[in-house]
């Protein structure tokens, strides 16, 4: 292509806008899909830094957007963000308490959990469930690394499940390893858009790469001084499924700050307060030492797990907790 065709294709380029799917975000560059089944590095426009999005990214993985081409160049500017019809969010517990859009417009999210090499502990998975259930987005659990279990460890996880399933949050038990179970999560994942989370190390990445042969996502080890994961996921990114539908893999998360959910409206998160609620003797009860409150008789009668209590006492006293 001579100077003068390419001057002519860069400025066609530029005079026409388009819209496309976030598929990647690395934090300064997005990897948009255009209409035109092209991807595009794009970056956005610094007014999107003073709309008043608190958040680190104004522009998150599975956002619907329109840009258009920058003059000579191959690259793209994001002008503009669609709607969203949902997302997750955390707050970083760092010092600067900034909160991450982790991605956006997603059909379900599944939380990959294991019981050791990591733990995920139940306070994690609460946090996790009442930010998917504030902004109403079907959670599902899935217990990875069943190759691993003894005796004891299919007890707990047996334990695990019930408190889950008795809230109907879907369980499942899988191997990423041995294969077990994964043509159920295909069959789950099948012509939706799943966002999959989880700590590092709890083999989300080898779960990926059971359902995407050939795509060879790198995976990690497990430290053995700390027993975590080690980061494999750098930035979150979309994969277009072989059987339909889209997976977007998110890198490990060691904690997660409850974010933008006030402590009067918790309980509203909390499937099995939700229910009890109109029961209390007070419309404003906080479920913590008031009379006649319905949640804390159905705790005092086992009817209420004490872990999702405590979760649920954690978070609503702003105490910020790690893996």
């Amino acid at each position: 292509m001579d100077s003068e065709t390419a001057n002519g294709f860069f400025t066609y380029l530029y005079s026409v806008n388009m819209q496309g799917l976030v598929i990647k975000s690395t934090g300064s560059w997005y990897q948009v899909h255009g209409e035109d089944n092209r991807n595009y590095d794009c970056r956005i426009k610094g007014k999107f830094r003073i709309k008043g999005i608190q958040t680190t990214n104004p522009i998150a993985v599975g956002d619907q957007v329109e840009f258009e081409m920058e003059p000579n160049s191959e690259n793209g500017v994001i002008y503009k963000l669609h709607d969203r019809k949902n997302y997750i969010i955390r707050k970083s517990i760092n010092l600067s308490k900034q909160a991450q859009i982790i991605a956006a417009n997603m059909d379900q999210a599944f939380l990959v959990v294991t019981l050791a090499s990591p733990r995920t502990s139940l306070g994690f998975i609460d946090r996790f469930l009442a930010t998917a259930e504030a902004y109403s987005i079907p959670a599902t659990l899935i217990f990875n690394k069943l190759d691993l279990y003894n005796e004891d460890g299919l007890e707990v996880l047996s334990d695990y499940k019930a408190i889950y399933e008795r809230l109907g949050y879907p369980c499942y038990e899988v191997s990423a390893i041995e294969g077990t179970n994964i043509p159920l999560v295909e069959d789950l994942l099948k012509d939706k858009t799943t966002l999959f989370s989880g700590h590092s190390g709890v083999g989300k990445s080898s779960l990926i790469n059971a359902l995407l042969p050939g795509r060879s996502i790198k995976t990690g080890e497990i430290s053995e001084a700390s027993d975590k994961g080690q980061h494999t996921t750098t930035f979150a990114e979309m994969h277009m499924l072989p059987f339909g539908g889209f997976l977007i893999d998110t890198p490990g998360i060691r904690e997660l700050g409850i974010y933008d959910i006030k402590p009067e409206e918790l309980g509203h998160y909390f499937r099995e307060m939700r229910e009890l609620m109109h029961d209390c003797k007070f419309n404003n009860c906080r479920h913590i030492n008031e009379p006649g409150c319905a949640v804390l008789k159905a705790l005092d009668e086992d009817e209420l797990a004490i872990s999702r209590y405590e979760s649920y006492l954690s978070i609503y006293h702003g105490n910020e907790t790690r893996a």
